[in-house]
C-alpha cells in the first residue's frame, strides 16, 4: 500500500474538515476489530500518545492495534480562524499541531500577497511541515493539494506550495482540487487571483480536478428536494424523521440545526470525491486503479490534465427514504450534466478519455455493458475511441450499495475557462484593482500577461480538439518502402 498527504488551504480545511470525518467513519464500517492496517496507514499514522513526541514512534512499531491516530495532513492558512476551530473541533486530536502553518493578517484577496509575500516568507516552515509528514511515509505516492482560487492564500499559497513539491518532490504525483469562484463571486478580485494561479496549476500540476461553486450549489439544492415534505407539505429541514441523526453526510449534525455550518453540504460532495478518488489506492477490489494510472491514461497531452468530475448517486440520498437508484440509472446519472462538478455539459462536446470508477457490489460485467450502452451517444476523440479506465473497488461508500465517480478529459472545460478568461479581461482592461497587486514585492505586469497567454493557450488547445468532432478522419499516409 501507499500513502498520500493532504495540503489544505484555508477552504481546503473547511473541506478538509469533512474529508478526515468522513475517512474516520469510512473505516470504523470497515474495520471492526480496530487494527491499524494499510488501509488505514494510506491517511494516518499509528501513534502512541503516551509518548512525549509521539510523531518519533518507528513505522514499524506502528502495526496492530490502533493507538492513537494522526492525518497525513499539512494544514496551511493565512488567518488562523479556521484553522484555530478545527484544531478545538473533535477532530482536533487528529492532527499534528507541528504540521500546521498560520498567520492572522490573511492574504487580503490578492494572489501576490499570498504567493510572492507569504509563499516567500514562510517558504522554509512549509518545506519542513511537508518533509515532516513525509518522513512517516513507507512508500509516498501522492499529493492532494486542497484549496479555491478565488481569493488570496488558496491561490496564492497553495499554487506556492504546489512548486515547493515539485521542486522537492519531483517524483511524487500532485494532484490539485481547485474550487473555482461562480460569476456572483463576491470577491472583485477573484478572476485576476484565478487567472494567475492557473498557470501555476498548469505547468505545476500532475492532474486538477476543477470543482465550480455554482455546480455545488445547483447540487445541494436538488439533493434538498429530495427531503419528502411532512404532513403540511412543508420540508422540515431540521426535525424530520426522514433524515437519519447520525448520518455520514450531516456527520451527526442535524439538517438546518445551528450547529450545521452554511457550507458543510457542498463540502461533503468534494470530500466524497476524494475518497472515491483514492477508494482503489485504500482498499481492496478486483479491478483496482492507482492513481498514478489515472495522470498515465486521461492525460494525453501534458498541459492538458484538467478533468471534469461527477459522482452519483448525491450522497444525501442515503440520508432520505428514497429508494437507491438503479445501477443502470446511476451510470446514467453520471453522464447527465446535473452531476458534474462544473457548470458543463460533456456529453454534447468531445471526449479525450473517460475514467469510471465504481465501488460496491457491482459486477465488471455491469460496467462493460452500460459503457456499451453509453458510448454511442458519447463523442470520443478519433485517436482515442477506445479511451475508457475502469476500476471496481469492493468497499462501498457509508450508507450506499454502490457508488461511480467518473473523470473526463473532455473539451467542455474551455468554456469554463472562457468565463474566467472574460471576467478577468473586463477588470484588466480597466487596469481596476492592479495597484494593490503591482505594490507587491516581486510582483510586475508581466505576471498578469503571462497568466492571461497560459490561459488562452490551454483554452486553444480543449477549443481546437473540440472543432475536429464530427469531422470525417483524414488519415495519414502509410510509408511506402521499396521492395
Amino acid at each position: 500500500m501507499t500513502q498520500s498527504i493532504i495540503v489544505q488551504g484555508q477552504c481546503g480545511n473547511q473541506i478538509g474538515c469533512r474529508f478526515w470525518d468522513l475517512a474516520l467513519r469510512e473505516y470504523a464500517q470497515v474495520n471492526k476489530d480496530g487494527v491499524y492496517d494499510d488501509s488505514i496507514g494510506s491517511f494516518f499514522r499509528n501513534v502512541d500518545s503516551r509518548h512525549e513526541d509521539p510523531a518519533n514512534i518507528p513505522l514499524g512499531e506502528g502495526k496492530g492495534k490502533i493507538k492513537s491516530l494522526k492525518a497525513r495532513a499539512v494544514l496551511v492558512d493565512m488567518e488562523e480562524g479556521v484553522v484555530s476551530e478545527l484544531m478545538k473541533g473533535p477532530l482536533g486530536e487528529v492532527f499534528d499541531c507541528r504540521q500546521l502553518l498560520t498567520d492572522v493578517s490573511g492574504s487580503g484577496n490578492n494572489w501576490a500577497t499570498g504567493h510572492k509575500m507569504y509563499g516567500s516568507q514562510y517558504k522554509e516552515q512549509l518545506s519542513e511541515a511537508v518533509r515532516r509528514a513525509a518522513e512517516f511515509c513507507d512508500c509516498l505516492q501522492c499529493f492532494f493539494v486542497i484549496h479555491s482560487m478565488g481569493g488570496g492564500t488558496g491561490s496564492g499559497v497553495g499554487t506556492r506550495i504546489l512548486n515547493l513539491l515539485e521542486d522537492d518532490y519531483p517524483d511524487v504525483y500532485r494532484f490539485v482540487t481547485a474550487v473555482y469562484p461562480s460569476a456572483e463571486d463576491d470577491v472583485i478580485t477573484s478572476p485576476y487571483n484565478s487567472v494567475l494561479a492557473m498557470r501555476e496549476l498548469t505547468n505545476h500540476a500532475d492532474c486538477v480536478l476543477p470543482i465550480e461553486n455554482q455546480a455545488l450549489v445547483d447540487i445541494v439544492n436538488k439533493i434538498t428536494q429530495a427531503l419528502p415534505p411532512t404532513k403540511s407539505g412543508k420540508r422540515v429541514y431540521g426535525v424530520s424523521p426522514a433524515v437519519k441523526p447520525d448520518s455520514a453526510l450531516t456527520t451527526g449534525t442535524a439538517v438546518g440545526s445551528p450547529e450545521e455550518k452554511p457550507f458543510d453540504k457542498m463540502n461533503n460532495l468534494v470530500a466524497n470525491l476524494l475518497l472515491n478518488l483514492t477508494s482503489s489506492a485504500r482498499f481492496e477490489g478486483s479491478l483496482n486503479i492507482d492513481l498514478n494510472e489515472i495522470t498515465m491514461n486521461l492525460v494525453p497531452f501534458p498541459k492538458m490534465h484538467y478533468l471534469v468530475a461527477s459522482q452519483t448517486p448525491l450522497y444525501c440520498m442515503a440520508d432520505v427514504k428514497v429508494p437507491p437508484r438503479r445501477l443502470d440509472q446511476m451510470f446514467s446519472d453520471a453522464f447527465a450534466k446535473d452531476h458534474q462538478m462544473l457548470k458543463v455539459d460533456p456529453k454534447h462536446s468531445l471526449y479525450l478519455a473517460c475514467a469510471l470508477m465504481v465501488r460496491g457490489n457491482v459486477e465488471l460485467s455491469d460496467i462493460r455493458r452500460n459503457i456499451d450502452r453509453l458510448k454511442p451517444n458519447l463523442n470520443f476523440v478519433h485517436w482515442n475511441e477506445e479511451g475508457w479506465k475502469t476500476g471496481l473497488c469492493s468497499v462501498a461508500p457509508v450508507g450506499q450499495p454502490y457508488s461511480l465517480l467518473t473523470l473526463a478529459n473532455n473539451t467542455c472545460i474551455h468554456n469554463t475557462f472562457t468565463d474566467i478568461r472574460d471576467r478577468f479581461t473586463k477588470l484588466f482592461k480597466r487596469k481596476a484593482h492592479l495597484h494593490h497587486y503591482t505594490q507587491v514585492d516581486g510582483m510586475d505586469m508581466s505576471d498578469f500577461t503571462d497568466s492571461l497567454e497560459s490561459l488562452n493557450s490551454v483554452i486553444a488547445d480543449y477549443y481546437n480538439l473540440e472543432q475536429t468532432m464530427g469531422q470525417p478522419v483524414v488519415m495519414e499516409p502509410r510509408l511506402q518502402i521499396a521492395s
